[in-house]
């Protein structure tokens, strides 16, 4: 049994779609991270950046303790060894399956998380920020399009990891104003992955309470509050 720690964001997708597509066992742990949950020592002994998804793998390979993990990339490299699926054993096949892991770790997500914030949530709205978040979101789009015009099918080649990790964010493509028709390759491979029932039984996990998002909340998620929720001055 893997205990997933779990939200239902680009990143808690990601996780939530690999045990889905792996059929592990898996049981999810709601983290109300607009409740500050994410703060309790009791998490953050599992993910110390105090951000979700987190997992327990209560039987690991080794046969020893509980495994926890954290960062969405290694999680999806650990649960891609431990079964044996969903990543290349050859050398070239795995690199570059990796790559385009941390590609999407590295920038497609956090570009996209700071346009989300600054064009969306953001009290403040700075023309300069939402321009050049968008411009470097735009310009991702389109590494990802030629990517996928080389290959003609997945990110890596064949279906694996390196989709999971891309797809959850570009689900947010409407709300921050880009339509995939800018992106031909993109829309195709975008269409392939959303209709894997495993993909739709992984985005089903779920979904946030209709709650107002307050300021309070917005002070908790966004960071204002991080300081005074963990005790520090």
């Amino acid at each position: 049994m893997i205990d997933l720690y779990y939200a239902p964001t680009p990143n808690g997708w990601k996780i939530s779609i690999m045990l889905e597509e792996l059929g592990l066992p898996y049981q999810v742990i709601p983290v109300n991270i607009r409740a500050g949950e994410q703060f309790a020592p009791e998490f953050l002994a599992i993910s110390p950046n105090n951000r979700i998804p987190a997992i327990v793998d209560h039987d690991p390979a080794d046969g020893g303790a509980p495994f926890p993990a954290f960062e969405t990339g290694a999680i999806l490299i650990y649960l891609a060894e431990k079964t044996g699926r969903l990543l290349p054993a050859d050398l070239r096949g795995r690199s570059t399956t990796i790559q385009w892991v941390m590609w999407q770790m590295a920038g497609l997500g956090p570009m996209l998380g700071q346009h989300g914030h600054f064009a969306l949530y953001a009290a403040e709205k700075i023309p300069y920020a939402i321009e050049r978040y968008r411009d470097e979101a735009a310009r991702l789009y389109g590494v990802l399009d030629r990517q996928l015009a080389k290959t003609g099918a997945y990110v890596a080649g064949d279906y694996s990891i390196a989709d999971i990790a891309c797809f959850p964010w570009t689900m947010t493509h409407k709300a921050q104003g880009f339509t995939l028709d800018d992106y031909p390759n993109v829309k195709r491979w975008y269409a392939e992955v959303r209709a894997r029932p495993q993909v739709q039984a992984g985005l089903a996990i779920g979904k946030f309470v209709k709650e107002p998002f307050d300021e309070e909340s917005r002070k908790i998620m966004f960071g204002q509050r991080a300081k005074e929720v963990l005790g520090r001055k």
